[in-house]
């Protein structure tokens, strides 16, 4: 039934649903796979807490621990995601909104990729990684979702069947290289242009190889290509070959063939 009035809203579709739930009136976090409410939330992440050499001097007799909790943190990943099957990383804002094309982008691209038989890898939160998450769900592929500890509230959305919350970020990309056989870029800020850089980076220097890198939303990512080829390339701070580390397109077709014949060893026939 669709929702009249002022309880019409949109769902985690384009389509309306009825209003949510209010809020939960208290402040809620995800500490590593710690569920901190009400006056346990703290300020800070443990990000923060590693990084920062300003503060206290303690932080000298507690990195040594530190270690044990990255190991973890490492070891537990590592077991979680083992067995995957081939699997794809899919990456975007979390501010897409859920009545935008490029939220319908990403469900097509995640259940194109679930139908196709891979898994499907995304940061695990809202906007266009839900997006992914929900498309391979609705296949009935596997989801999964690779949360992190922010200042704010964000958790796992609905749609990811295996999730797991890191405490650090570079634990966390480790995990989306080490368990993809590629990556599919939507339209995103910051995180995702530090995801793709990462992989970019990552295949430059042939630490992982035959590993695409596809960028979904040509309009979005001229600009940035564009940039690349007549400022980066332009000025000798990249080899015009870098050029070819990447794909652009706007087909989920064209982003499954590009899969695909990554797949194949060099010199098989098409």
């Amino acid at each position: 039934m669709t929702a009249t009035g002022d309880d019409k809203h949109y769902g985690h579709g384009p389509e309306e649903a009825a209003a949510p739930e209010r809020k939960k009136p208290w402040p809620e976090k995800q500490k590593g796979p710690v569920l901190l409410r009400r006056d346990q939330v703290g300020t800070s992440t443990t990000d923060q807490r590693l990084l920062d050499t300003t503060g206290p001097t303690d932080w000298l007799h507690t990195d040594p621990w530190r270690v044990w909790r990255i190991t973890s943190e490492f070891v537990e990943g590592f077991g979680a995601l083992a067995e995957l099957p081939a699997a794809i990383s899919v990456f975007g804002s979390a501010r897409t909104p859920v009545d935008s094309p490029e939220y319908a982008a990403g469900v097509a691209i995640g259940r194109a990729l679930a139908e196709a038989g891979y898994a499907v890898i995304t940061g695990g939160g809202p906007g266009a990684m839900e997006a992914a998450n929900r498309g391979a769900s609705d296949a009935g592929g596997l989801s999964v979702g690779l949360g992190i500890e922010l200042p704010f509230e964000q958790g796992l959305n609905e749609f990811v069947d295996l999730g797991l919350n890191f405490r650090y970020f570079f634990v966390r990309k480790t995990m989306f290289v080490k368990y993809a056989q590629g990556f599919v870029v939507l339209p995103g800020g910051l995180g995702t242009l530090d995801e793709l850089f990462e992989a970019l980076t990552l295949v430059q220097t042939k630490k992982v190889t035959r590993f695409p890198v596809i960028l979904f939303g040509s309009s979005y990512w001229g600009g940035l290509v564009e940039w690349l080829k007549n400022t980066l390339v332009a000025e000798g701070k990249a080899a015009p070959k870098d050029l070819e580390l990447f794909h652009v397109t706007d087909d989920v077709d064209d982003v499954l063939k590009i899969l695909e014949d990554s797949r194949r060893p060099a010199g098989t026939e098409i």
